[in-house]
């Protein structure tokens, strides 16, 4: 799995994605997370600095949620698409927003189809 619709609350970008590096190296764990300066602003959240991840989905999902718990801050669990298939110029991802266990909402992402362009939020929900 790759994505680039994973989460950290702005702030706390590059301390959390080395952290969760280390922790994966520790847990021996097929994951890798970047940063790519690119934040997104949401009306219900606050912001999030974005960044991408390579590897094992279970592993980023599991060590994204060690980290909100760890630094206590809100994180965008992306990577989810719908099972539909809809053929559309944009594509779309879905993304919960935790906090240590809990979810506190929802985003929908849009990007264009070709090309490569950056995220923009389409809804947002709170639970």
């Amino acid at each position: 799995m790759d994505s680039e619709t994973f989460g950290i609350e702005k702030g706390y970008g590059e301390r959390a994605v080395e952290w969760m590096n280390e922790e994966a190296k520790k847990m021996d764990r097929k994951f890798e997370a970047r940063l790519y300066n690119y934040e997104i602003h949401t009306k219900n959240f606050g912001s999030f600095e974005m960044f991408s991840l390579i590897g094992d989905p279970k592993a980023a999902r599991e060590i994204t949620m060690m980290a909100s718990k760890r630094f206590k801050i809100k994180v965008i669990e992306g990577g989810y698409k719908t099972r539909k298939l809809l053929v559309k110029v944009a594509k779309n991802e879905y993304g919960i927003v935790k906090k240590g266990d809990r979810a506190v909402g929802q985003i929908e992402f849009e990007s264009a189809r070709f090309g490569h362009r950056d995220w923009k939020i389409t809804k947002e929900e709170r639970k």
